[in-house]
């Protein structure tokens, strides 16, 4: 495949940005991918192509590649590229997407930056209604647009963007190590024995927060007087912070294997930035083993486990971010290095570049993730997998998508099926639901699952139906019903499988709040239908208002509680590699201290599930995106059959 990446910066620039581009480039070209960036600066590497750009005004480190269409159109007729990635939304990324869809080329953008929240930096607030807007028009003419964590993912499907892919981040855990301490580094800083060091790593830039940073310093030497404090970047405002906070060590910018050395040679990190797409900073510090304060989204949301591997404060809250610095104080020395250290060493670059990798390969097919019609689900084939996992269908009320998880099994064939909690909505039906016909024939097919083709159902209670309590366990034929189940994946794992309501205190020590939880729930998802429909009407995408609502309050109790904490210590006790669980419809899969925790989410809004598949390996798979892949799969065979290649290529994992 040959790939043309379009970018204002890239390596050897010190940003994130260009940090992500060299390693996908270099990814794909390992993977024998025909790889050629072109990009703002001067540079006379091979595979690359300098073009003009102007340096923003008292930001010298920031270029703007200008617009090129016309050599773009030229160099892409003369050696055609099947997909181009835009990195950045500049006039030389605008022109790049005008140049390519001219002439039929597919592209996929990258969502790197905020740009809509530097505004409010830089005192252009004012102007973020009109960023947002430019960047919403620049994406919607690409084929994908790709976002590093699942919240930037929501929030620009809520704003109206289209076609929004998840492509994660890695970090070089053999760069990034704690074995880089270096001594002599430390003592040149002033280091005593048994003295922490703070350190800030980042562009010294108005959008970094850096003044509250360096609050958090001072009120940290107020407690420890010989704590040394490190900033390692530059930018616009370094002389005016530097003049200001004279104790603090500016070392300026830093890469490679310098930059690892210094970030193994402090104890704490301190990452203040709010507007952070990703933020790598806080993977190489974790990785480089040390204590962390970070704002709970981005990258933080998804890997910092609160006082396990990291400090998080609730994003705005500066208060909460100074006192979280100060408390670090009593971690430096302790468990959570390593644990943070233990969290990240799986987060490699390899099946970061794979997705990069699938996601060009697909607009280069010209394949689009769009719902099946009726007719086109008739033709598409099964996919073939060991074991499918669903929770929280709520059969019985209105909201559940029967129609789509019917769907969803009926395109599987698997030896196993586990429905793990609230399959059938108990609560609801006490309240007077009405059981539907669509309801019934998801419990038919289930049923001929097991006739037809063989398969183990498992049946793990939840709490909505939690009148099977009265039974268990209960087995007609190959159907079980359980209150948890160990399973045994294919690679020799254990993990096991719970509904989960058993570590909510809403669910078991407040009943009454949980069942009054519950009908606010369903009011509210009556609402949010009404209010979709006004949505789509005004050309919008969906918006899930009732998921807004319920994670906030279901925050204050259930994630307070530390729900996944307890759920990983749960598995760890009972000598299991993994946790397979519902409840808080929030479909997740991430590994903290080598638990691996899966959230199969549910049916009534996330539409997700997981699949294992034949080799051991677990896939949190949405429905629409799994029924866009098995028809992309049957159209490559049905091309191939016309082609005279063959046979049709069976569908599979």
């Amino acid at each position: 495949m040959r790939v043309d990446i379009i970018t204002d910066t890239y390596v050897p620039d010190i940003n994130g940005v260009a940090m992500t581009l060299g390693r996908l480039a270099s990814g794909l070209r390992s993977k024998g991918h025909l790889v050629h960036v072109i990009c703002s600066g001067e540079t006379q590497e091979a595979g690359q192509t300098p073009v003009a750009a102007i340096t923003l005004p008292g930001y010298k480190e920031v270029r703007v590649g200008l617009p090129g269409p016309f050599k773009l159109r030229k160099r892409w007729m003369k050696r055609r590229p099947d997909a181009i990635y835009v990195a950045t939304e500049s006039p030389l990324g605008v022109s790049a997407i005008k140049a390519a869809n001219s002439l039929g080329i597919p592209v996929a953008t990258g969502f790197h930056t905020n740009f809509h929240q530097y505004m409010e930096q830089y005192r252009l607030g004012s102007l973020q209604p009109a960023t947002m807007a430019w960047l919403k028009r620049v994406h919607r003419k690409a084929a994908v647009t790709l976002a590093p964590t699942p919240d930037v993912v929501e929030a620009l499907r809520a704003e109206g963007f289209e076609n929004v892919a998840l492509l994660g981040r890695g970090v070089d855990t053999e760069l990034f190590h704690p074995e880089r301490r270096d001594g002599s580094l430390r003592t040149a800083w002033g280091a005593r024995e048994g003295s922490p060091v703070a350190l800030v790593v980042g562009r010294v830039a108005p959008e970094k927060n850096l003044p509250l940073a360096m609050d958090c310093f001072r009120k940290m030497r107020e407690r420890v007087p010989d704590l040394q404090c490190v900033c390692v970047g530059d930018g616009p405002v370094k002389e005016a912070l530097s003049s200001k906070y004279p104790f603090v060590h500016w070392v300026g910018v830093k890469s490679g294997d310098e930059l690892a050395a210094h970030y193994a040679s402090a104890d704490i990190l301190l990452f203040p930035s709010e507007t952070e797409t990703f933020g790598n900073v806080l993977l190489e510090g974790m990785a480089s083993g040390l204590v962390t304060v970070s704002y709970d989204y981005a990258a933080s949301a998804r890997y910092i486990d609160h006082g396990a591997n990291g400090l998080k404060a609730k994003k705005g809250d500066d208060d909460q971010f100074r006192a979280l610095a100060v408390e670090t104080l009593q971690h430096w020395q302790g468990d959570m290095r390593g644990t943070a250290r233990l969290s990240v060493e799986g987060l490699g670059w390899d099946r970061v570049v794979e997705t990069f990798e699938g996601e060009l390969e697909r607009i280069a097919r010209g394949d689009e993730l769009r719902p099946l019609g009726l007719k086109e689900r008739r033709k598409v084939g099964k996919m073939s997998v060991r074991t499918v996992f669903l929770s929280d269908i709520h059969l019985g009320t209105v909201e559940s998508k029967v129609h789509e998880v019917t769907d969803f099994i009926e395109h599987l064939r698997c030896e196993k099926l586990v429905l793990n909690g609230d399959i059938v909505d108990g609560w609801a039906l006490r309240r007077g639901a009405k059981w539907r016909k669509r309801h019934s024939r998801f419990v038919r097919k289930v049923l001929k699952k097991t006739e037809k083709e063989n398969t183990e159902v498992i049946y793990c209670r939840g709490n909505h139906d939690d009148i099977l309590d009265r039974f268990l366990p209960l087995a007609f034929g190959s159907i079980r019903f359980v209150k948890e189940h160990i399973h045994l994946g294919a690679d020799g794992k254990r993990y096991l499988v719970v509904h989960g309501d058993g570590f909510d205190s809403v669910s078991t020590r407040h009943k009454w709040l949980a069942v009054v939880g519950a009908l606010g729930y369903d009011s509210m998802l009556v609402i949010n239908r009404w209010y979709n429909r006004w949505r789509a009407w005004r050309g919008k995408e969906y918006f899930s208002l009732s998921k807004k609502v319920k994670a906030k309050v279901k925050s204050a109790v259930s994630f307070v509680d530390n729900y996944e904490l307890q759920l990983q210590e749960y598995a760890r006790r009972r000598g299991c590699d993994g946790i397979i669980c519902g409840h808080i419809h929030t479909p997740e899969d991430r590994e903290v201290g080598g638990i691996r925790y899966l959230n199969s989410g549910d049916w009534v809004e996330s539409l997700t599930a997981i699949l294992e598949h034949h080799d051991g390996r677990m896939e949190l798979v949405h429905y629409e995106e799994f029924m866009a892949r098995l028809g992309a799969e049957a159209v490559e065979s049905a091309t191939r059959e016309r082609q005279g290649d063959g046979d049709p290529v069976a569908l599979s994992a």
